[in-house]
């Protein structure tokens, strides 16, 4: 349920939580140490909490993860706030602007600082709040304090710098405009809301962020009124002393002088009468539909919220009948899901739910209402209802594993009351509601005149819904013996009650026979959502559910992982459960069916339609291996899916998931006779001969070459890149790592490409480089464990451009500074600070238990040291003459393949071809010396001739 529970991707992305209001009376002692004991409150650790005279909330809590601290600063601001007309995504646009530095450290001296600290510093925004997040080695503590305290106190920026950020921000918006689930969510707020600002998005309204450049003035005024201490909270977690921190946070932040402004947010008006609204997708694939009901406020206490939440998981989750019913045995739709965010005032909660056929819209649609109805008029089993609490409790616990993870949590809640005590509240209301309080608060919100309905589809509108269905109408009627096992073991079991499993196969999606690209994805999928012969799919996760319980896969090339996490108390219960899933598979047809749809639907819907990133870089990687068993998408061919059978992957699971290929990772308290019971059974498995999947050469790249994937799209993607022989193992990788870093750290503004393309020139949202494989790059910060390859590229990513036009100007951009460091190197001061930053930053890869796990699997695979030690005892060794020989050992810009998934294939085709000049034209004016420049690279040659350029519609991709 959306208790907030720790690592909830959906909540940050998408998130509409409360922003601050007055701390109650008890609180607001000059200083207070709350110290817990064992009970049975959720949030239990101890704390150091103090209010400062300037209204400046601290909070500070010791953990005993080694080193690392997190400072979380939730600002209680967010779209919530902006109340002004034509004034809307200031809260957003500062999140960007306060990267900016100020007078004392202008943002090259504090990123510098940051860099060698190896601080990862990062923010998001919400509706009700703006979070800024830092994440460092404890004895850059005073010094990260006082950085992030004059920023916040004397922001500064020029309105060059300004009116650049504003480009940046309208480049976010269109990428983020790709997504189906954020244009659902803004048709139904703007169509559900009348008074209240949660009408317009985090984003804001678009006409408004086109006329953001020229409201330098307001800005200044939004960042005066909000940014004060009274709306402020620091959050430290992590291997600190209290009371000293407390004393440093006193020292940068006492001075801070308190404001008095608060917004006039109009309360919404009650709604009359049920609402909907069709948006047209031109090329969106399938068929959405959301429901949504107008929710209750941020009062902890009630029952109304949790009771709600309860209601949320209980009828519409995974676990549910109704998700049962549509996607597992009707297979009416291939996605189902619900979102129902915190919010300070009342706010909607969401059922979406996704079909191929159009008419099956109208069957969702009323599938829903009749689950509401029976929400209604029937009374929930108690024993559903308390299953649910404990998963509530011990998915909670499971989640507290690092001291950001901690640290994370707090900062969405404290936005709220500034009291860290309101989770406890929450779910003490939770734990305190019965079966008819579940009815009677459904009765309360379910209600016809609480309903917007939107759906979205490229149809002028959706069968089926010409007349409003009426909710109140339908709640007025209603076993082999084992073999001496040959599988590797990686034991590294300890004290914690979190217990992690990783079952690592070393085959994955390279064993692909060809003409079946993508059963050996099916065949994980069908392991880990199948079921198994004594128990469907449905019952195991009923049984899971309890228990908190978590078991998926990650398909690769050469790696196929089963990874699962549960609490010491429901280990053995959890293990019987999954390990007959993964050695008794069920191989169900209907199971294999739904599975096989899913796969599918998330190449053509997930990949194709609505993530131009990733599909760029899948295409860059496919063009790259034409001929080689790395030519494949993981998740395989859509022709191919089509023609798998299950015959198809039984053979696969029989010949590919042998004991010769597994390693078995353990950590956490595992029992000792668990652990016997885990060795005795996976000796059931085949042997097998192979210990892992040979893998030739990459195919040899000559000249340059680009790929052209035409669809509907506002903005155009681009990835380029070439074959590398240095991977992990390799004499030369960490120096080509940190020359990665340097060039391109992901999701960073460290790096030296995101400030040319991004900083300077406002032209996109990010710009980086990798020498091995990351996946799912636009939703996460720091690489997946557990794909380790044979054969690595060198690529560069620039996230979405606004046109072809500044596609072109970027990837000459790129090009022009790849040749640069190639002729020149890194200069001593890059080489330090990128050195520096490594050797602070790598601990943060492995922060959390399950992280531990992936990389000592992965150094395995690789033959290496542990990966914190392989790669700080090489950093510390490596000299600026070392790196710059290994770039010239590893880049070159004589073989490249690019990759553009644009709107227009042609126009970007004929560019290429013609050489044709790419200018780029500012909304402000830029200084000379960068002027000179971008005339240069507007004619920088990417020398591919026409007949290495293919355009191709998307529709044959990975067909």
């Amino acid at each position: 349920m959306k208790f907030k529970l720790l690592a909830t991707s959906l909540a940050v992305s998408l998130a509409l939580t409360g922003c601050a209001t007055q701390q109650s009376e008890n609180t607001q002692a000059a200083q207070q140490q709350q110290t817990t004991k064992a009970d049975e409150r959720v949030f239990s650790q101890e704390y150091l909490i103090e209010e400062l005279d300037n209204g400046l909330r601290v909070m500070v809590v010791k953990t005993d993860y080694p080193d690392v601290v997190s400072l979380q600063i939730p600002v209680s601001v967010g779209s919530r706030n902006e109340v002004k007309a034509g004034k809307t995504g200031f809260a957003h646009f500062f999140e960007h602007m306060m990267f900016k530095g100020s007078k004392k450290f202008p943002q090259d001296e504090y990123t510098a600082i940051f860099k060698n600290a190896g601080v990862d510093n990062r923010a998001y925004t919400t509706n009700d709040y703006t979070n800024y997040h830092l994440n460092f080695s404890k004895q850059h503590l005073d010094k990260v304090l006082e950085i992030e305290a004059d920023i916040f106190q004397n922001l500064t920026y020029t309105e060059e710098q300004f009116r650049t950020e504003a480009l940046t921000v309208k480049g976010e918006y269109l990428k983020n405009n790709a997504s189906p689930i954020r244009k659902l969510l803004s048709a139904v707020r703007e169509e559900a809301f009348d008074t209240h600002t949660y009408k317009h998005t985090t984003m804001g309204f678009f006409e408004d962020i086109e006329a953001m450049p020229d409201q330098m003035a307001y800005g200044k005024e939004f960042f005066d009124k909000f940014y004060k201490p009274e709306y402020v909270s620091l959050v430290i977690v992590g291997d600190i002393d209290p009371q000293a921190t407390m004393a440093m946070v006193k020292k940068h932040w006492g001075g801070w002088e308190k404001g008095d402004y608060v917004a006039d947010i109009k309360a919404e008006p009650k709604q009359q009468a049920p609402k909907y609204v069709h948006e047209k997708n031109e090329g969106l694939p399938g068929h959405w539909l959301l429901v949504s009901y107008k929710g209750a406020a941020w009062e902890p206490a009630k029952k109304d919220r949790a009771a709600l939440d309860l209601i949320s998981q209980l009828y519409f989750s995974k676990n549910s009948d109704l998700y049962q019913e549509l996607v597992v045995d009707k297979q009416i739709a291939s996605q189902m899901f619900t979102y129902n965010p915190e919010t300070k005032d009342p706010g909607l909660l969401h059922v979406f739910v996704k079909v191929e056929n159009e008419d099956d819209l109208a069957k969702a649609r009323d599938a829903i209402n009749r689950t509401y109805a029976k929400a209604r008029t029937e009374l929930v089993d108690e024993q559903k209802l308390s299953d649910l609490k404990s998963n509530l409790k011990y998915s909670f616990i499971n989640g507290l594993d690092s001291s950001q993870a901690i640290a994370s949590t707090l900062a969405s809640y404290m936005h709220f009351e500034r009291d860290p005590e309101v989770i406890n509240q929450l779910y003490k209301s939770a734990d305190n509601i019965t079966a008819q309080d579940i009815k009677a608060v459904a009765n309360k919100y379910f209600v016809d005149d609480a309903r917007t309905t939107v759906t979205m589809s490229a149809l002028d509108k959706a069968p089926g819904f010409e007349q409003e269905t009426s909710l109140n109408a339908l709640v007025a009627k209603r076993d082999k013996a084992p073999e001496a096992p040959v599988f590797k073991v990686l034991d590294k079991t300890n004290s914690s009650p979190l217990i992690d499993v990783n079952f690592l196969f070393n085959t994955g999606a390279a064993a692909d026979p060809q003409g079946k690209k993508g059963v050996a994805a099916l065949t994980a999928a069908m392991l880990a959502q199948g079921g198994s012969q004594s128990t469907s799919y449905k019952d195991i996760q009923k049984a899971l559910y309890p228990l908190a319980g978590s078991f998926g896969y990650q398909i690769d090339k050469e790696m196929l992982s089963f990874q699962g996490r549960i609490h010491k108390d429901n280990a053995a219960t959890w293990y019987a459960l999954v390990s007959d899933q993964l050695l008794n598979p069920g191989f169900r047809d209907d199971d294999f069916k739904r599975l096989k749809k899913e796969m599918i639907d998330g190449i053509k819907s997930g990949l194709k339609a609505s993530n131009d990133e990733e599909l760029g870089k899948e295409v860059l990687y496919s063009a790259l291996y034409k001929g080689h068993p790395y030519e494949s998408y993981n998740y395989g061919d859509i022709s191919d899916l089509e023609a798998l059978t299950l015959d198809d992957v039984k053979a696969f699971y029989n010949t590919e998931l042998t004991q010769s290929k597994l390693t078995l990772g353990l950590i956490g308290a595992v029992p000792k006779a668990l652990k016997a019971e885990i060795m005795s059974d996976l000796a059931t498995l085949p042997k097998g001969e192979q210990s892992r999947l040979s893998i030739p050469d990459a195919p040899e790249l000559k000249g340059h070459h680009a790929t052209i994937v035409e669809k509907s799209a506002q903005s155009t993607a681009v990835s380029f890149g070439f074959p590398i022989n240095t991977i992990r193992s390799s004499e030369d990788w960490t120096a080509l790592w940190l020359v990665r870093s340097y060039f391109g750290e992901h999701r960073s503004s460290n790096s030296y490409l995101y400030e040319r393309i991004r900083q300077t020139r406002g032209m996109n949202y990010g710009d980086y480089a990798y020498i091995e494989y990351f996946p799912r790059g636009m939703f996460q910060t720091k690489p997946d464990a557990n794909l380790g390859r044979s054969e690595q590229i060198f690529q560069i990513w620039l996230r979405p451009l606004r046109s072809n036009n500044d596609a072109h100007f970027a990837t000459r951009t790129a090009l022009f500074e790849l040749d640069k460091l190639i002729k020149n190197g890194l200069t001593e001061k890059d080489f330090e600070a990128t050195r520096n930053f490594l050797i602070n930053y790598v601990p943060q890869l492995v922060a959390s238990q399950n992280r531990q796990l992936g990389y000592a699997l992965d150094s395995e695979f690789y033959n290496t040291e542990s990966f914190v030690k392989y790669v700080t005892s090489k950093l510390e060794k490596l000299t600026l003459a070392d790196v710059n020989r290994v770039i010239k050992d590893n880049l070159q810009t004589d073989n490249v393949q690019y990759v553009f998934i644009t709107g227009d294939g042609e126009d970007m085709k004929k560019r290429l071809v013609s050489e044709q000049t790419s200018p780029m034209v500012y909304n402000t004016e830029k200084p000379a010396a960068l002027v000179a420049e971008d005339k240069v690279i507007a004619d920088y040659k990417l020398a591919i001739p026409a007949n290495n350029i293919e355009v191709m519609a998307v529709e044959k991709v990975f067909q």
